[in-house]
């Protein structure tokens, strides 16, 4: 199921589906946000419980997250402060591990 934008300054988040069912079964929210940090702020206020998977109390990426820019890593670009345009897609992974 997918969310469509509501105003034009807003980015697209892409959530895993088991985090969907945090965005009522939605795999894809459009958030406002200047930068990843702003994005992650309108998430904090828009789908408090879904914030808490992807951040920690303190505000930092919980370990287990991996963040995306379209494809480039957050950590490879300006971490939080990264700036983001309205053809940017923010990408949630959940990091993977097993063996």
């Amino acid at each position: 199921m997918f969310a469509e934008r509501r105003h034009l300054n807003e980015i697209r988040l892409q959530i895993p589906r088991v985090l969907a069912r945090y965005a009522d079964g939605r795999t894809e929210l459009w958030l406002a946000g200047a930068t990843v940090g702003e994005l992650l702020t309108h998430l904090r206020q828009e789908r408090p419980e879904l914030y808490r998977c992807v951040c920690d109390e303190t505000g930092r990426v919980r370990t287990h997250i991996n963040l995306f820019v379209n494809n480039d890593f957050l950590h490879q670009r300006d971490g939080l402060n990264t700036e983001l345009t309205a053809d940017d897609v923010v990408s949630v992974f959940q990091a993977v591990s097993g063996g």
